[in-house]
């Protein structure tokens, strides 16, 4: 007959080893554990890096329609005429003013009042400085005090010319100015404003040099677009509409080097012969 007290000790001397059996991760299955948790991290960061560029893009979209409609309020009130893309003249206010640069002491890059405010479509933008910058340009100035600059956009140089007057980059005819809204022949083709490469930007307009067009062999960029959105730009048009540019030349996508742009041989690129299309058209 067996004994009731030994079968209990038998069964209290059984849980303990159970339960040590059952014990933590060995160091193998943790390494495994933390490969694929970097594995899956690896897989799913540029997912999420797209997500927001895409984001930024949004609003980027936004930001440019607002805008065009400040710029197409201006317009109405004055029975057509375009503002001056860059003046020279104190009394004939381009659509924003200042001179940008990466100089941290430079107040055109930072001070409301000395650029953006000093525009003509300032009051109809209600004020709204972000407006006039994409989300996605966050480059700072350089120097002791780095700042991040007022504005990433710039105007078509074609709409509204350096105070109505020829330019070097383009004559007209062959080439359309557009000094009045009726000038545009069409407008869902033909973009106002543009975010612009960090390093080209300075003025308040944006250069397309139409003289080589059609010849894409000779064809250069003095300006450079922006290129945030995974390799894309934005762009507002005349009609109201903004969309977004993705470019497919490397020479279009020059990396910031937080210094002055220096236009190169743009020759076969594609994407300039985009520009020339959507910037202006031949007079008839």
């Amino acid at each position: 007959m067996k004994n009731p007290m030994n079968t209990k000790l038998s069964s209290r001397n059984l849980a303990p080893r159970l339960l040590v059996g059952r014990g933590g991760f060995t160091l193998i299955e943790l390494l495994v554990v933390i490969a694929i948790i970097a594995i899956l991290a690896g897989m799913l960061l540029p997912a999420l890096a797209k997500a927001k560029s895409k984001g930024q893009g949004i609003l980027c979209m936004n930001n440019t329609k607002q805008l065009m409609l400040a710029w197409k309020l201006y317009v109405d009130d004055q029975a057509g005429k375009i503002p001056p893309a860059y003046s020279d003249n104190p009394n004939q206010n381009s659509w924003a003013s200042g001179n940008l640069d990466w100089n941290g002491a430079n107040r055109d890059n930072w001070d409301v009042t000395n650029t953006l405010a000093k525009g003509s479509i300032w009051k109809y933008a209600g004020q709204a400085q972000k407006i006039y910058k994409c989300p996605a340009d966050t480059f700072r100035t350089v120097g002791a005090n780095p700042r991040e600059r007022l504005r990433s956009n710039s105007i078509n140089a074609w709409v509204g010319m350096h105070d109505g007057k020829p330019t070097w980059f383009g004559n007209s005819p062959p080439w359309r100015m557009f000094l009045k809204d009726t000038d545009f022949v069409n407008a869902a083709d033909t973009w106002v404003f543009v975010d612009e490469h960090p390093d080209s930007i300075n003025d308040g307009f944006f250069c397309t040099d139409m003289k080589p067009a059609p010849n894409l062999a000779q064809a250069v960029l003095p300006d450079c677009p922006a290129s945030y959105h995974n390799g894309a730009c934005g762009f507002a048009f005349a009609d109201g509409h903004s969309e977004i540019k993705r470019w497919t030349d490397k020479r279009t996508m020059p990396p910031v080097r937080r210094s002055s742009f220096t236009p190169s041989s743009q020759a076969n690129n594609r994407d300039v012969e985009w520009l020339w299309s959507k910037t202006t058209q031949r007079v008839n």
